[in-house]
Order: C-alpha cells, then sequence, then structure tokens
C-alpha cells in the first residue's frame, strides 16, 4: 500500500513537472509568434536593410528607425557592466564561500541576497542621486547621465545573482577536494584558486549568464540615468539609448498600429533573440565544462 502510494505521488509529480514545463515552452512560442507577426508588419512597410544598418533612431521626425544606436547603446552598457560585476562577483563568492569567518559569511549572504529584491525603480533612483553627480564632477562634464552610470548600477544589480549562485557553486565542491590539496602541502590560497574554483567553474560560468542576462533585460535602470539618447557612441562618459529603455520610453507615446508602434515589437525581436542566443551560449558552454 505504501508503495502504490509512493508511486502515485512519483507519478503526480513528475506530471505536474511536465506539464510546467510544456507551458512555459508554449508561452515562450506564442511570444515569440507575437513578436515575429508584428515585426513582419513593420518590416512590410520599412526595408529590414535600413532597419539593421540605420544609424538614426527618429521615428517622429523623419521616421528613421536606425537600430544600430540602440543595439551600440546596449551593448557599451552590458560590456562595462560585466568588466565591473565580473571580478567584484567571483571575488566576493571566492571570500564568502572560501576564506571568511563563519560569522562574516552568514551576516554578508542574506545581505546580498537581500540586495537582489530592491526594485529597479529605486535602484535607478539612487544612481540619479548618487553615482550621477559623481561621475559628473569626477570627469568634468555637462552632465552625468551616461553610459558609465547605466553600466555601475548595472553592474550593482547583477552582483546578488553572481555572487550567490557562484558561492552556492564553490560550497558544493567536495570538502575531499580541500583536504587532499592541503594534505598535498598547499596553503588555503592556493586550494582555493587552483582546486575549488577550477571544480566550480561551471556554477561560475552560470552564474555569469544569468546576471548578464539580468543586465540586458533591465529597463526601469537604464531609463533613469543613461540619458536615452539615441547616437552611436563608443565612449562610457556619453549619454545612450538601450533596447529595452526605447521600448519603455515610446510605447505609451506611440498610435497604435502604426509603422512606429510595430517598430518596438521589431526591437523587441531583436531583443529575444539576443537573450535566447546568449542563453544557448550558456547552456552549451556549461554543458561542455561538465563533461571534461
Amino acid at each position: 500500500m505504501k508503495s502504490k502510494l509512493n508511486n502515485f505521488k512519483n507519478f503526480l509529480i513528475t506530471r505536474f513537472i511536465f506539464l510546467n514545463g510544456i507551458i512555459s515552452i508554449v508561452v515562450l512560442t506564442v511570444i515569440l509568434i507575437f513578436l515575429v507577426y508584428n515585426s513582419i508588419k513593420f518590416f512590410s512597410g520599412y526595408p529590414i536593410f535600413d532597419f539593421l544598418t540605420g544609424t538614426r533612431w527618429s521615428p517622429t521626425s523623419t521616421e528613421k528607425f536606425g537600430l544600430l544606436p540602440l543595439l551600440a547603446g546596449s551593448t557599451l552598457i552590458t560590456v562595462g557592466a560585466i568588466i565591473i560585476a565580473l571580478p567584484l562577483g567571483v571575488g566576493a563568492a571566492i571570500y564568502i564561500g572560501e576564506l571568511a569567518p563563519r560569522a562574516v559569511r552568514e551576516t554578508l549572504k542574506p545581505v546580498i541576497e537581500i540586495l537582489a529584491t530592491i526594485p529597479s525603480v529605486v535602484i535607478g533612483f539612487i544612481g540619479i542621486q548618487l553615482i550621477v553627480p559623481l561621475i559628473k564632477r569626477a570627469f568634468g562634464l555637462p552632465i552625468g547621465l551616461t553610459a558609465l552610470a547605466g553600466s555601475i548600477m548595472l553592474a550593482f544589480m547583477s552582483l546578488p545573482t553572481i555572487i550567490s549562485i557562484s558561492e552556492d557553486a564553490i560550497n558544493a565542491v567536495p570538502i575531499k577536494y580541500r583536504h587532499a590539496s592541503l594534505a598535498l602541502g598547499a596553503t588555503k590560497w592556493e586550494t582555493t584558486y587552483k582546486v575549488v574554483v577550477p571544480a566550480a567553474k561551471s556554477g561560475i560560468v552560470a552564474s555569469i549568464m544569468l546576471g548578464l542576462g539580468r543586465i540586458v533585460g533591465e529597463t526601469m535602470t537604464v531609463l533613469m540615468v543613461t540619458g536615452n539618447s539615441p547616437r552611436i557612441v563608443f565612449s562610457w562618459l556619453q549619454p545612450v539609448r538601450t533596447i529595452t529603455a526605447t521600448i519603455a520610453a515610446e510605447m505609451g507615446e506611440t498610435v497604435r498600429g502604426g509603422l512606429h508602434f510595430s517598430s518596438l515589437f521589431a526591437i523587441g525581436l531583436v531583443l529575444f533573440i539576443i537573450t535566447f542566443l546568449i542563453n544557448f551560449i550558456a547552456d552549451r558552454f556549461i554543458g561542455r565544462i561538465r563533461k571534461m
């Protein structure tokens, strides 16, 4: 009787997980179809080549829908955020997981996890009040709403994800690896960066990719601190505009069914493809690491 009950529970759990997986796939498919349908409406009235290679985004005055300024802004901010967050996040995870005293570890871990719950609009407000004036004074700029401000705030937002998952991956490394390394005469630090970190690299890479996903998809913070200037720039000290900020800023100002309205779905489709590729590459990379 007990065996039959356990089998029935396992059957229900399996079917529940399977059903949730199917629902997730269906929802993603519907979203993709919705984006493609509205994008086709846009490309039927605007050349796709001009969209992909255009250097101006001016939908209201000249009806120019160039993707490159928005793509350049998103790329610049994302690269800057990863450059800042990667060493800080992984370094903090190594310290918390391996080097910090127990009391410090038990204090820092909950604090970091609480930081992940701060709303993005609050982080954007903090950036406007603290980071933007600091950048303006430090570099002598006429305005502090720049790509650098966006990168700093997005790096801050991605740190809880990177630190938490990397620290979990480090803690998952079997204790016998550490004992074996110490028994061979290695120091604590040598054991950490030559044994523990390589053993946890798949989890660390996963944390970085999840942090990157948080950065790419963020909207409100970059809308508030980057200046929203749709130009192609190659400096972190100039205002930029990202794909997500463009959708958020212009969706409520367009005529439903118009060319401008459908153009926002086109750049949304581009963002969907970018995030899909990031997750696909991360999954393949992590799978390859696990097979080593």
